[in-house]
This record gives C-alpha cells, structure tokens and sequence, in this order.
C-alpha cells in the first residue's frame, strides 16, 4: 500500500508498504507540549523540517506565480494535503498516559514554509481533554509504523514546554534505544507469534521510538 502522507510525489505512487530498515523521507523534529495555565497538557505545537529530496518533488508546481520564491499561501494546498493524509495515521503521534493512548483532537494553525532548500510543516495538535502530569507520566512519541518516514528530534531545542509545568513536575528527553536495545528487541520480536503485539495494545514502531516524558515527583 502506497504511504499516503507523499500525496504530493506522484512518482510514489506504485511503491508498496516500506521496509524496516529502509525509510525513504527523514524528518526533523523540534516541538513544543502546549500547557494551560494549571500545568496541563492541552496538546502539542510541531515544525517538522523534511529533507532535501522531498522538498525537491513535493514542491513541483508550486510556485505559481513563477517568482522563484515559494510563499505560505503557495504552499497551502500542500500543508492541506499533508495533514489530511497523515490525519489517517493519527498524525505519527502517540499520546500515553499510565499507558493508556489519549484521544487526539483537533488541528488548530498550521503552515508551511521553504527555506534553505527544505520544506517545514508546523500544525497545532490538541488533545481531546487536557492530561494532568500529576496524575501520572505523560509520555509522547513521534513515529512511523510504517517505518517509511523516519522521525529524529533536533540537536538543537528538540522539545520545549510552552507554559509552566506545576512545581514538582519536569519535561525529559529521553535517549533513542542504543544499538544494543534495538538488537534485543529484534531478537525479541524473532521469537514472537505473528499475532504477538506489545503491551498496552503499542504496534512495533513504538518499540523502536523516542519517548518524551512529562512526569510529577511523587
């Protein structure tokens, strides 16, 4: 099945479901957790900056009024696409708290832009009821199922809070799993019935992703 969140890259269109190991878009992460003025967590804030051979094709076409230069409104239409495609995938983003996946809601802004010969798609993601920290470890990861796309935080600023977190709480980036983990849980997963999932109903992209923590002191 062709990845639908590429709608913009006609020549993807007979490509069948990605390889583990093979992703073929790299992204860049830098986000921000939107908190309400009691310190809870009301939703996210992501600017996802796409490599360069994306740009190259996604941007076909786009600049309309052939000035070179590709503003906002021109690449609106392709902002639309993307979010309604990855709308399918619940926008590569999973929620937890205590283990259990929170509800996704609705997109607030949200806009494109080029610079430096990359494309940058920044969206509001709010949940459908605010999460209390205190009430438990918060823990958002972004990812790709798929293993299509493969989505790395930024050296720089990967995650911020925008908001104050109550007194007792704090944000922690975790590290990716070490080559080590990964060789674990591949032996892990050899040894696996092919209807074997993780625990808490998790699919296998979770097993291999970057937690960001929100957690309370006791």
């Amino acid at each position: 099945m062709t990845h639908r969140f590429l709608i913009a890259l006609p020549f993807l269109a007979c490509l069948t479901a990605p390889s583990f190991a093979h992703p073929h878009v790299f992204v860049e992460m830098q986000n921000q957790i939107l908190l309400t003025p009691e310190g809870k967590i009301k939703g996210m804030n992501f600017a996802w900056r796409f490599d360069d051979a994306y740009a190259a094709v996604a941007l076909e076409g786009m600049d309309t009024n052939g000035d070179g230069v590709y503003s906002p409104d021109e690449l609106k239409q392709l902002t639309e696409e993307n979010l309604s495609s990855i709308a399918d995938y619940g926008y590569f983003t999973t929620i937890r708290q205590n283990g259990v996946k929170l509800a996704l809601g609705s997109i607030g802004a949200s806009s494109q832009t080029f610079e430096n010969g990359k494309l940058k798609l920044s969206f509001e993601l709010l949940l459908q009821q605010p999460a209390d920290p205190k009430a438990g470890e918060v823990i958002l990861k972004n990812y790709d199922s798929e293993f299509f796309i493969a989505f790395d935080y930024a050296q720089s600023d990967p995650v911020k809070l925008n908001g104050t977190l109550a007194v007792g709480c704090k944000l922690d980036v975790r590290p990716l799993p070490s080559g080590e983990q990964i060789e674990q849980t591949r032996m892990m997963l050899s040894d696996k019935p092919k209807d074997w999932k993780p625990e808490q109903e998790e699919d296998f992209g979770a097993l291999f992703a970057q937690p960001v923590a929100v957690l309370c002191a006791p």
